[in-house]
């Protein structure tokens, strides 16, 4: 892709989430689109983020379900930039106005308290940098119109990001078992989503060792201070307005999502 096209297709994106006219999926409108450019993408669309007064304060990961990389045929996982305002905390209400086509999933969060700018970090490594976890609520979005999503598209579009909420229980790895953690989300008591720590990667710390390389090898490793979101631990559900989600991680904790009641439904590109 071009200079030109780079930046076209950035703005388009900004458009679309400041609109709501959602578009078609990237990979059609640039046909030439590759991971490459679609990084590209999501780098000018940080650098105007933060250009307008946006403050960095971690990254997610995203497509850590097996079945997930083999329906967008990809074998890793891909990441996104986590924005100050893009938090909220447990109970808080979650102005539906900020979404674009919401779901949510359940994560195992993490906060480092080291850096991990070495070379290639290691199990150990990010193991010894995590100083806690916490329960988390991704809420994932879409800038493309009914989610017609491949690898090049979600890339793009900053992982499909949109929001998280974190909760309050910091935990310890050593408080609990990451890889076989339970995990029960309800909608309003009604259980919506179940999976455990297994369903990312194997294991959450798995995928926080793929990002930690993967940035460590882009030049912007990973900080002391930085929030991880890890992958979601069970299938994602679609928000409505009203919405109550509580959930539950064995050893970790419970968190709640509360979603305003007013819809900010528009019409769809």
């Amino acid at each position: 892709m071009t200079t030109d096209q780079l930046a076209t297709a950035a703005r388009s994106l900004r458009d679309a989430a400041a609109s709501g006219q959602y578009l078609p999926p990237l990979r059609e409108t640039y046909p030439t689109l590759d991971a490459k450019s679609a990084y590209e993408i999501q780098r000018i669309n940080t650098e105007h983020r933060v250009a307008s007064g946006r403050r960095i304060v971690g990254r997610k990961i995203g497509l850590t379900a097996r079945a997930v990389q083999t329906q967008l045929g990809v074998n890793q996982p891909d990441f996104g930039v986590l924005f100050d305002d893009m938090g909220y905390g447990d109970g808080e209400p979650v102005p539906l106005l900020a979404l674009q086509q919401p779901k949510i999933e359940a994560e195992v969060a993490f906060v480092l308290g080291r850096d991990l700018d070495m070379p290639s970090p290691s199990q150990v490594d990010v193991m010894r940098a995590i100083d806690h976890a916490l329960p988390a609520l991704e809420i994932v979005g879409s800038r493309i119109a009914n989610w017609s999503i491949k690898f090049v598209d979600t890339v793009a579009d900053n992982a499909s990001s949109s929001a998280y909420v974190l909760g309050s229980t910091p935990r310890r790895l050593s408080d609990f078992d990451l890889r076989l953690c339970g995990m029960v989300m309800t909608r309003r008591g009604e259980p919506v989503s179940v999976g455990a720590g297994a369903a990312c990667l194997g294991n959450p710390i798995n995928a926080v060792v793929w990002l930690a390389r993967t940035m460590a090898a882009l030049g912007e490793p990973l900080r002391a201070g930085d929030l991880v979101l890890s992958g979601a631990l069970g299938p994602m559900v679609p928000v409505l307005p009203g919405d109550v989600f509580e959930t539950r991680i064995h050893g970790l904790g419970g968190i709640k999502a509360v979603f305003e009641a007013a819809s900010n439904t528009k019409e769809q590109a």
